[in-house]
């Protein structure tokens, strides 16, 4: 039978470069039985229809991936979130992710950073480094990565309405170890449309958070092309209580919000577009969360093509970090967790993910111990070595079950999307409370599901134990609070206030006008101003976002 002259152009123009480029990690790639596994599974015949919904890895629709041999050239990232107390401390748990074989970074801020406060600032009481690393200034910037070369690390930071301080930060602490701008590697999340709706942590209103992140697309596009820009997260909606359908259309909905401002800015849609990148929940209905993956990155293309008019294949790519649901996971029968975060990776894995993330079997009570981040760590490497999920490419695609779930899960997430559109867009759909309605009524329906014994959620609601089980449990010390504000109160005193002031002021008449941020940002973070005080010089421009 011959070829579909679109698969033999896919063999010889797509998949021919990337071997070239990225050969195959092996030379064989075999079950334990000895079996061959092909790179792709294909039906006896690829007609027209397949060639629509489905493609190719590496080409348009991208339904099976986005690079041509995924993971048979290079696997996933394993990039573990991580981030508590100090700077000092979280340094060593990275060093020692590293050593244990991460492959990347991924930073935890805690409250008081993720909302623009200093650590003395008296909203910061009481959360200085409990959900995350307190970093006040750049001093804590240069701490935080001690003996970490970020010219061969790539770091992902979870930081939104502040993003572009987090960011400046880390560049200079690059150029500070002799890393030029251009060679750092990473993503900042500088999502904060679903702050407004899933999570809380915003400081100004939407409209000037959208041009701030604008703001960090044109900079990035000029100094550090490749960082990726945005983490366009569903994580934080998934966790809220949504569906995988409203997951899907939530995230591609602030997506596109993002794209038409930064067209709106004057920004070239295939330069900041090849940066944009997505951050998925993964739950534990494997079946489901693997056709929730394949139809988002469907979706995305044709919305990148057809909507905004890109050009360039690489801005018509979903690339994206997963994490696996902490919203599944019990405080009782801790070890349950264990199973739930493998389901989920594995989800994950087979969903084509980029990046991952399993959480720690024992974050439904505390921050993880060493001992649980590492079993959290092997469950990415068992899969990836010993699972064969990594041997050949969207290995559940053409299964019947998974193509109708995708197809279904496309269509109802076009549909939600258009009724957002119908209301005006993202902004006056979150500003009518429909977003957040949509989110509260799912997570109340689950919950009363859960109440009622309709969904099973093993040890909690069934199957359960009376044990009284002591669990090992990191606990912050309050002292590190008080620590942090003497740092933070030492460098304003050893440093150059003056120059602190005249950064600070360049930065207001930036904002005032519709001059770019992010060089004003840079200079005011390297004469060590901090968090604290840029974001206050931004609200007093830009207002303060109130529910």
């Amino acid at each position: 039978m011959s070829k579909h002259p679109k698969l033999q152009e896919w063999e010889e123009k797509v998949l021919a470069k990337a071997l070239e480029k990225f050969p195959e990690r092996k030379d064989e790639f075999k079950t334990v039985g000895g079996l061959e596994v092909p790179r792709l599974g294909l039906p006896q015949e690829v007609d027209e229809d397949y060639i629509q919904k489905l493609g190719f890895p590496g080409q348009y629709p991208f339904t099976r991936g986005v690079q041509p041999t995924m993971y048979r050239s290079r696997l996933w990232t394993m990039r573990q979130y991580a981030g508590f107390s100090t700077a000092k401390e979280t340094n060593q748990r990275y060093r020692y992710l590293l050593d244990q074989g991460q492959t990347g970074l991924s930073v935890a801020f805690d409250l008081p950073t993720q909302i623009g406060y200093d650590s003395d600032h008296q909203m910061s009481k009481g959360e200085v480094g409990k959900v995350g690393v307190a970093i006040d200034s750049m001093a804590d910037m240069e701490i935080l990565f001690d003996q970490i070369p970020l010219g061969k690390v790539s770091t992902s930071m979870t930081i939104n309405s502040p993003a572009a301080v987090l960011l400046a930060m880390y560049a200079a602490v690059g150029e500070k170890q002799g890393v030029s701008m251009d060679k750092i590697k990473g993503t900042i999340q500088n999502d904060v449309l679903k702050e407004y709706v899933a999570r809380g942590t915003f400081i100004f209103p939407p409209r000037p958070s959208l041009r701030l992140i604008t703001n960090i697309f044109e900079w990035c596009s000029e100094n550090t092309p490749s960082f990726n820009t945005i983490s366009i997260s569903g994580y934080h909606i998934r966790e809220a209580g949504s569906t995988a359908v409203q997951e899907v259309a939530f995230t591609l909905a602030n997506g596109c919000a993002y794209v038409q401002a930064a067209l709106d800015a004057g920004l070239d849609v295939d330069v900041f577009g090849k940066r944009l990148s997505f951050f998925f929940n993964a739950a534990t209905d494997l079946v489901e969360e693997v056709a929730k993956f394949r139809a988002a990155r469907r979706m995305w293309a044709k919305l990148m093509q057809d909507r905004f008019g890109a050009k360039n294949p690489r801005s018509w790519m979903l690339r994206f970090h997963t994490q696996t649901a902490g919203h599944t996971l019990t405080a009782q029968q801790l070890d349950n967790n264990v199973v739930r975060v493998t389901l989920q990776a594995l989800a994950a894995v087979l969903g084509g993910t980029q990046s991952l993330h399993t959480n720690s079997k024992d974050e439904a009570l505390t921050l993880p111990t060493e001992s649980s981040v590492r079993t959290a760590l092997r469950t990415q490497q068992i899969i990836a070595h010993e699972s064969g999920a990594a041997n050949s490419i969207d290995i559940f695609g053409g299964s019947y079950l998974i193509e109708e779930l995708t197809d279904k899960i496309e269509d109802e997430a076009w549909t939600l999307m258009q009724k957002i559109e119908d209301m005006g867009g993202v902004i006056p759909a979150i500003e009518q409370g429909f977003i957040q309605r949509q989110i509260e009524d799912s997570a109340y329906d689950y919950q009363m599901k859960v109440e009622n014994k309709e969904r099973i959620v093993v040890g909690a609601n069934e199957f359960q134990s009376t044990e009284d089980i002591k669990v090992p449990l990191l606990r912050i010390d309050p002292e590190v609070e008080k620590a942090q504000v003497e740092r933070v109160q030492a460098v304003r005193e050893k440093r150059d206030n003056d120059q602190v002031q005249k950064a600070l002021s360049a930065l207001r008449q930036a904002a005032q006008s519709e001059t770019n941020v992010m060089p004003s940002i840079v200079e005011a973070v390297k004469t060590y101003a901090t968090i604290g005080e840029i974001c206050d010089v931004m609200r007093e421009v830009f207002g303060e976002h109130r529910e």
